[in-house]
């Protein structure tokens, strides 16, 4: 079933979180009361999913006690301590895992607010699977908390996505993104970025993008987390 799978990426090192992150992995710093790792399972279990990938490498125990600890979820655990295999590597070696309908691939160091429809059952009723190779979520500036770089994309009428021609361009990659297996086809072998075959989708007009309907918290920085903290509270979210 389309979206009833999922991976989540925990292998980072988190050297911008320093010095949070020099006893614990960055997914498992908390933000108002709860870890981004937690954060970001806890949306995909409400959206349907049914089994995740939670790949591992720095402090790599530690993400494997969390899981072992996560009863109310199917989770596998991908150890990548031997190499660390970036955006695109790492969700290529999780494959088998995922099936062969579009899944669910999502950051671990950033988090949302739903709107009336929580964004992932959003990008799930925006599927176009005759269109579309890979749909992001993405965030508009202006509803972006932690993120203070240039836009990532641009978005034409129907959806589709090109890269920014300036730095003017008002979207940003909120973290998160559905994608069918078949983009990985002829995918680089060990680590390599998403954004190589985010191009290729670009180049065959099948990268498209969703604009998020709410507030998207990028914690990147031990500054952001007093940010999103501040957000939360101001929204009366948890």
């Amino acid at each position: 079933m389309t979206g009833s799978r999922a991976m989540v990426l925990a292998a980072g090192l988190g050297t911008r979180m320093r010095p949070l992150t020099l006893d614990r992995p960055k997914p498992l710093i908390e933000v108002a009361g709860r870890s981004l790792l937690d954060r970001g399972v806890d949306v995909l279990q409400r959206s349907g999913v049914t089994h995740m990938v939670v790949n591992k490498h720095y402090l790599p125990d530690q993400i494997q006690a969390w899981a072992g600890n996560r009863h109310d979820l199917d989770i596998t655990v991908q150890d990548e301590t031997a190499e660390l295999l970036d955006t695109g590597g790492g969700v290529a070696r999780a494959l088998p895992q995922l099936g062969e309908e579009p899944f669910f691939v999502l950051n671990s160091d950033s988090f949302w607010v739903d709107g009336p429809t929580p964004a992932l059952q959003r990008l799930a009723a925006l599927w176009d699977d005759g269109a579309m190779d890979c749909l992001l979520l993405l965030s508009g500036k202006a509803r972006s908390i932690g993120f203070d770089g240039p836009g990532d994309f641009e978005m034409n009428t129907s959806g589709q996505l090109s890269r920014r021609s300036d730095a003017t361009a008002s979207l940003v990659y909120a973290g998160a993104y559905m994608v069918h297996p078949r983009l990985f086809a002829d995918a680089p072998d060990g680590a390599f970025s998403m954004n190589q075959l985010w191009n290729r989708a670009i180049a065959n007009q099948r990268l498209y993008g969703m604009e998020h309907d709410d507030w998207w918290l990028h914690v990147g920085t031990p500054a952001a987390i007093d940010e999103a903290e501040d957000r939360l509270a101001a929204l009366g979210a948890a």
